[in-house]
């Protein structure tokens, strides 16, 4: 292997990572049941990449936008 595609592994795996950890501490902050909550951070954990893109368009909820006025 070489020294640039062992730089670029190391690289992705550090942006895995912190997707990761964000995703985790986003699934614990949400106001999901208990269950919900396991069963994300087992998706996140079992398939890291997968379970973060999912998380990101299926589980946070945008903000409501207030009524102006």
């Amino acid at each position: 292997m070489s020294q640039s595609l062992a730089f670029l592994l190391i690289g992705l795996a550090t942006l895995v990572g912190f997707y990761d950890l964000w995703a985790f501490v986003s699934v614990f902050r949400s106001d999901r049941s208990v269950n919900s909550k396991a069963l994300w951070s087992l998706l996140i954990a079992l398939v890291p990449v997968i379970g973060v893109l999912i998380w990101a368009v299926a589980g946070p909820r945008a903000a409501t936008a207030r009524p102006r006025g």
